[in-house]
């Protein structure tokens, strides 16, 4: 029987006609050609990293700006080309780029420097060799040939986060080793202050030349929108309003094209599934709270046990008091969580901290006021959606045993 109902589905499925013509497009991994809104910033890159095709090396480069402003598109779209180009000049300009959130590539100095060394052809272990080894690996794999490196860091506010930055003054400092071969760095991040935190040393090497990408404004967004819907939809199946609306909506959450983008996608998704013959408002709408709630949940899955105790307190008291809560309160609540789930509780210090970087990912807020003079209190309280809030509450106390 459940066989014969699957099959149904299916063969339903593929007797209906599509919305989409190339859903492909509204991927965030998909690297249009066109790049609209950032002709700028494309120009500033091109000119900054074009010494590399007379064999010179061009200066670091550190690109910073909110989430889905097009920094690593653009990035990627100007090197590609900058590699075609030197092809055809007989330069060798190599490009490697690393995505520093990666687990297993970046998440330790020596892991990092062993891909390195391995995008070299130079074969090093996952594990067991001196750190000083593994960078001589590299520095000998990459100076066996003349050639200009430009290596893209992308996130690497994550990686300083994880190996600290000596790492990176050593990548700043890799020419002073080298006879052949001639190294630049381009770092990306989300963080506008992650330089701020850097060794002065690093800081004045890694940041030879900046650039900040803004975030997009809702006119740029629907532009984007359109183009790309006119190409992955089926035409006339997209409502009226529809990419205005989600790029409205993705306007509101800094300009952040490539929620735009997941806003269209799925509303087209949710569209189909429910038989409509076109996307329409509604359809975005549920489209915002199904995504809303997919990344929340995500992120809190992904959280130490410790963090989603914090969190599971914060959530409590919040309900009990519909007001906002401070972190001695929380700290309260979290030593009874822990002695009910057999964790060994934090001190109060350690839980602010932790507070601090559920705010830093938009599951809860906290701002510091002041009390006169009885000093300054931190007040905090969710900063998600009382469906999404729910939703997390059963999450932690199904799967994690909290309550």
């Amino acid at each position: 029987m459940q066989q014969q109902s699957l099959d149904t589905i299916f063969d339903e499925y593929m007797k209906k006609e599509s919305l989409f013509q190339n859903k492909n497009l509204l991927s965030t991994n998909h690297n249009p050609k066109n790049l609209p809104h950032r002709n700028k910033e494309i120009r500033s890159i091109a000119s900054l990293l074009a010494p590399s095709l007379k064999g010179n090396k061009p200066s670091n480069l550190f690109v910073y700006g909110k989430t889905g402003t097009g920094k690593s598109a653009v990035i990627k779209s100007v090197t590609e080309k900058l590699r075609e180009k030197g092809e055809e000049n007989g330069t060798e300009v190599k490009i490697v780029y690393l995505n520093c959130k990666l687990r297993k590539v970046a998440d330790t100095e020596y892991r990092l420097v062993a891909e390195l060394a391995r995008k070299f052809g130079k074969e090093v272990p996952s594990t067991g060799l001196p750190t000083d080894e593994v960078y001589e690996r590299f520095f000998d794999a990459l100076d066996d040939d003349k050639r200009i490196l430009i290596l893209i860091l992308d996130e690497i506010d994550s990686l300083v986060e994880k190996t600290g930055d000596e790492f990176l003054y050593n990548l700043t400092r890799v020419n002073e080793e080298l006879k052949n071969s001639k190294l630049s760095l381009v770092g990306i991040s989300n963080d506008l202050s992650f330089t701020n935190d850097l060794d002065p040393r690093v800081k004045s090497s890694l940041s030879e030349e900046e650039l900040l990408f803004s975030p997009y404004n809702a006119t740029q967004l629907e532009d984007i929108l359109q183009s790309r819907a006119d190409k992955a939809f089926v035409e006339g199946v997209v409502g009226g309003g529809v990419v205005q609306k989600c790029a409205a909506l993705a306007a509101q959450e800094h300009g952040d094209a490539r929620r735009a983008i997941d806003l269209l996608r799925v509303s087209g998704e949710l569209a189909e599934r429910s038989d409509a013959e076109k996307v329409r408002g509604e359809h975005v709408d549920r489209a915002e709270n199904e995504i809303d709630r997919n990344k929340v949940l995500e992120v809190v899955e992904s959280q130490p046990r410790q963090s989603q105790a914090v969190l599971w307190s914060i959530i409590n008291l919040f309900e009990d008091r519909d007001e906002m809560i401070q972190t001695g309160e929380v700290h309260s609540l979290y030593e009874e969580v822990c002695r009910t789930s057999g964790l060994n509780p934090l001190t109060q210090r350690r839980v602010s901290d932790l507070i601090s970087e559920l705010d830093m990912l938009g599951i809860i807020q906290a701002k510091v006021t002041s009390k006169g003079r009885y000093g300054r209190t931190r007040l905090i309280k969710p900063a998600v959606s009382v469906n999404v809030k729910n939703q997390v509450k059963n999450l932690l106390k199904e799967k994690y045993y909290f309550g």
